[in-house]
C-alpha cells in the first residue's frame, strides 16, 4: 500500500498552481475539485457511487475512499458495491460481514498520466472561474474611478496593474487626453469605461477622456456631490481642451458654482491639473433653456436669444466684442455649449442693424478650394474665413507650403463672399 505522505506531496504539487488564485472562494474550489477527482474516478471504475472525496483546502490534501458492503466469500454480485469477507479482512482486520469496508485510495493509485490530465484539467478550472470572478466584479464596478501603476506600453496600448486588486487594466491610447506620455511606475488614475469578454479573457476599460471621469473627479473633490447635496446634470468634454459641466443644488443654502470651485479655486485646481489644464467651466442648471444656453456660452455675454424649440435650433445675438468669445478658439466653445444643451446655436452679432457674423467655416469652401489647402490653413490655426482674411498674404506663404498665387486665389474667393454677404 502506497504511503499517505506521499499522496500529499503528490497532491501539494498539483495545489501550488492555483493556491493564488484567492478570489475563488473555498465552496465553489471544493466543488471543482470533488468533480475533477470524481471524473478520475470514473474514469477507472466505470463510476464514483461508491466513493467518497473529502477535501482539505486548508492543508492542501485530500482524501479518497471506496465504500463496499460485506458479504460472504462467493457471494459477491457486483464489484463495485460489494467486497467479499476475507478481502475486507485483509484491508482491516476488525471488518464482519454486513458492514461497510472503507478502503482508502491514493493518487499513485492511478498512474502518472491520469494525474497529470486531472491536475490539467483542475488548474483550467479555476483559472476560468477566477476569470469569471475578475469579470463580474468589475462589470459591477463600471465607471468607478481605479487608480493603478503603469505596468508596460504596448504599441498604442497601456497596461495598468490595479492597485487595490493587482490585476491589469488597458488603457488605450484614444482613452487619454492629447499630448499625455506615461511611463513604466507611472501612477494613473481613470474610470473604468466598459468590461468585455475578449477570446473567454475579460478585458477592463480604462479611460481619461470620458465625459464621466470629470463627473467622477467632481465627485471625489466635492462632498456636497457624494452627499446628494449637489447633482451634476450635464457634463461634455473636449479632452485636454475645455469641458463645461453643469450643476444644481437642492438645499437653497448652497451655491452649487462656489461649492465646486471651492475656496479661491481649491477644489477644482486639482481636477484641472489631473487633466492637463483642461479649462472647466461649471454653471448653474435651469429647466429655462433660453437662459441655460446664455450660461451654457460663458464667458461670452449674450444679448438676446430667438429659440425655436420644436428644431432644437437658437439663434444668439451678442455685442461685437463677444462673439469670439462665445465661439472659442477653433470654436470649442459653441461646440461644447450645443452639447450641453442639446441645441444647435448660431452666432450672431448685434448692429445697428442685427446682422450674421461675418464669419465662414472653412469647410464651406469645399467647393471651391482643394481640401489639403484647407488642411493647410488649419495647420497654422485658421479654422474660418476671416482668421484667413486677418493675416496678410505674406505671412500666409510664410508660414504654410503655399504657393503666393495660391494664396491669392484664396484670399480673392474669401473677399467675393463677404462682398455678397453685404449686398444682400
Amino acid at each position: 500500500m502506497t504511503p499517505p505522505n506521499l499522496t500529499k506531496m503528490n497532491l501539494a504539487e498539483i495545489f501550488s498552481d492555483f493556491k493564488s488564485g484567492k478570489s475563488i472562494d473555498r465552496p465553489t474550489m471544493v466543488r471543482v475539485l470533488e468533480d475533477v477527482f470524481r471524473t478520475l474516478i470514473k474514469k477507472k471504475y466505470g463510476s464514483d457511487e461508491n466513493f467518497d472525496v473529502i477535501v482539505n483546502t486548508q492543508k492542501g490534501d485530500l482524501e479518497l475512499w471506496r465504500v463496499r458492503a460485506i458479504v460472504s466469500d462467493g457471494e459477491v454480485t457486483d464489484d463495485r458495491s460489494q467486497i467479499s469477507i476475507s478481502e475486507a479482512l485483509s484491508i482491516d482486520e476488525d471488518y464482519e460481514i454486513g458492514e461497510e469496508c472503507y478502503e482508502q485510495l491514493y493518487l499513485v493509485d492511478f498512474g502518472r498520466r491520469a494525474i497529470q490530465a486531472a491536475r490539467q484539467t483542475l488548474i483550467s478550472r479555476l483559472m476560468e472561474l477566477e476569470k469569471d470572478d475578475i469579470y463580474k466584479s468589475y462589470k459591477d464596478r463600471e465607471l468607478d474611478l481605479v487608480v493603478g501603476e503603469v505596468h508596460q506600453i504596448v504599441k498604442r496600448d497601456i497596461l495598468i496593474i490595479d492597485d487595490a486588486t493587482g490585476h491589469e487594466l488597458l488603457m488605450p491610447r484614444d482613452e487619454t487626453i492629447k499630448g499625455e506620455y506615461f511611463r513604466k511606475g507611472d501612477m494613473v488614475r481613470g474610470i473604468i469605461k466598459k468590461v468585455e469578454m475578449r477570446n473567454n479573457n475579460p478585458i477592463v476599460i480604462v479611460s481619461r477622456t470620458d465625459n464621466r471621469f470629470l463627473e467622477k473627479l467632481l465627485e471625489q473633490e466635492v462632498p456636497e456631490i457624494e452627499d446628494g447635496l449637489i447633482s451634476v446634470k450635464g457634463v461634455v468634454r473636449l479632452p485636454g481642451e475645455r469641458a463645461k459641466v453643469s450643476v444644481e443644488s437642492y438645499d437653497d443654502r448652497i451655491d452649487p458654482v462656489g461649492a465646486c470651485v471651492g475656496m479661491k479655486g481649491s477644489r477644482i485646481h486639482g481636477i484641472v491639473r489631473e487633466l492637463r489644464n483642461e479649462n472647466i467651466d461649471i454653471i448653474n442648471y435651469t429647466a429655462n433653456e433660453s437662459l441655460y444656453i446664455q450660461r451654457s456660452l460663458t464667458p461670452a455675454k449674450v444679448a438676446n436669444i430667438d429659440l425655436n424649440t420644436e428644431k432644437k435650433h437658437a439663434n444668439v445675438y451678442l455685442d461685437h466684442d463677444q462673439v469670439s468669445l462665445a465661439i472659442g478658439k477653433g470654436g470649442t466653445n459653441i461646440k461644447l455649449a450645443s452639447r450641453l444643451t442639446g441645441y444647435e446655436i448660431d452666432v450672431f452679432r448685434v448692429t445697428d442693424e442685427v446682422e450674421e457674423i461675418e464669419d465662414i467655416d472653412l469647410d464651406e469652401f469645399s467647393d471651391e478650394i482643394e481640401s489639403w489647402i484647407i488642411d493647410q490653413l488649419k495647420s497654422i490655426g485658421c479654422d474660418t474665413a476671416k482668421s484667413v482674411l486677418e493675416l496678410t498674404p505674406e505671412e500666409l506663404v510664410r508660414r504654410t507650403d503655399l504657393e503666393e498665387e495660391t494664396v491669392k486665389d484664396i484670399v480673392k474667393i474669401f473677399e467675393e463672399e463677404f462682398a455678397e454677404d453685404e449686398k444682400q
